[in-house]
């Protein structure tokens, strides 16, 4: 344990499954504190997804120790509430009343400890909507989001898991907020976080425009940009690049960069707004002065004279991203099937560093006989759990 970190020596026990609630408990593992994954005999779900899940355990379950646990037996659930008794944080992910029909729910466990903060992570905040089953995708559709990320009426998603992630992480915040709480008060509370809420705090910005204009926000692919030049260039062999200059001052740096000081002498480029609303005519005449250029020339061009500007990059060739890789933001990491890749930290330093990687993510029930003998029970009563499948050890 580094005892640097903000939350070292805070103990976290989850259950948890997926995205939402693991992120939370990776944030706070990250930040120093003690996470205790607790799994079902099987193991989490996400260590045997293929596709798009195939990297969800490696990802999101980094800095934790792994119990293995069927909650369907009562001996199960009791050695639970042992843990439970020594953790700080209560993490759950799992439908409206599962936690409650195992005895695990917040109503039950403040009465046994009255500062435990526990941290639940759903669909919807208690309401009309709380009965639904939600998903990222769920959400992002009847949130705005997909709305506003595809062509006009082509919905589409998020090409992340936003909702989930951003969930887990409001979780955590709501978790650290709870711990000041409780230093202050002495008691912790029932912390909630959830995708449609979530959500809905990111399309805020495309509300208050409405509130702001009376005019409603047009999908990204189709609305009016604040900025003249902002968009993907095609240039030499195909390639793709985004280039921007979104401030007059930048707007006359482009221009001489590029030889284009007949369009600074046109009185109607003078301002951004000017150039905004040029765009139908002006664009054709920069995209085809700038098609015969390579992406790399473009962007030392545009580097050198400080522009904004963004090569058009594909997830796996952030493996190699220099800056990355320079920065120490990549981490090693053991996937599911024991081989090392490398995984992304937390995008901000303390104190000049990254939150690093103090475990690396658990084999399922990895911790199950030390964490047992730590709440008490002996090497025979782990021996009769483990032969009566009540826990599994690694």
């Amino acid at each position: 344990m580094n005892p640097t970190l903000p939350y070292a020596g805070i103990r976290v026990v989850e259950f948890t499954h997926m995205v939402m609630g693991p992120t939370c408990g990776m944030l706070l593992g990250d930040l120093g504190a003690e996470v205790i994954k607790v799994e079902p005999i099987a193991g989490d779900d996400t260590r045997r997804l293929l596709g798009s899940g195939a990297g969800f355990f490696p990802n999101f379950n980094r800095n934790k120790k792994s119990i293995a646990l069927d909650l369907k037996q009562p001996e199960g659930v009791e050695a639970a509430l042992k843990l439970i008794a020594t953790a700080d944080i209560v993490s759950e992910n799992f439908k409206p009343g599962t936690m409650k029909k195992l005895g695990l729910d917040y109503e039950t466990l403040q009465k046994l400890n009255p500062r435990l903060v526990y941290v639940s992570h759903k669909g919807f905040l208690p309401g009309p909507y709380d009965h639904r089953t939600a998903l990222d995708e769920v959400v992002q559709m009847m949130g705005g989001l997909a709305y506003m990320t595809g062509r006009a009426g082509d919905p589409l998603r998020a090409g992340t898991s936003v909702n989930d992630i951003m969930g887990g992480m409001f979780g955590a915040i709501g978790a650290m907020a709870a711990l000041r709480q409780r230093e202050l008060t002495g008691k912790g509370c029932e912390v909630q976080s959830a995708l449609y809420e979530n959500n809905v705090f990111l399309v805020g910005q495309h509300m208050m425009q409405f509130a702001a204009t009376g005019v409603a926000a047009d999908p990204m692919p189709s609305r009016i940009s604040s900025w003249a030049v902002y968009d993907v260039f095609t240039v030499k062999d195909g390639e793709q690049i985004f280039l921007a200059a979104v401030s007059d001052k930048q707007w006359l740096i482009f221009c001489k960069a590029f030889g284009l000081e007949e369009m600074l002498a046109d009185p109607r480029l003078k301002s951004n707004n000017d150039r905004v609303r040029a765009r139908d005519w002006m664009m054709p005449i920069l995209r085809a002065h700038l098609a015969g250029r390579s992406a790399s020339e473009l962007a030392a061009v545009f580097e050198a004279n400080e522009l904004p500007f963004a090569p058009i990059v594909k997830p796996q060739e952030l493996f190699d991203d220099p800056h990355l890789n320079a920065t120490g933001g990549l981490a090693p990491i053991r996937m599911n099937d024991g081989s090392m890749s490398k995984t992304p930290l937390m995008p901000f330093t303390l104190d000049g560093e990254r939150p690093g990687l103090r475990l690396q993510p658990p084999l399922l029930g990895e911790h199950t006989a030390a964490l047992l003998a730590e709440v008490g029970y002996s090497d025979e009563a782990i021996a009769k759990l483990v032969q009566a499948g009540v826990t599994a050890a690694a």
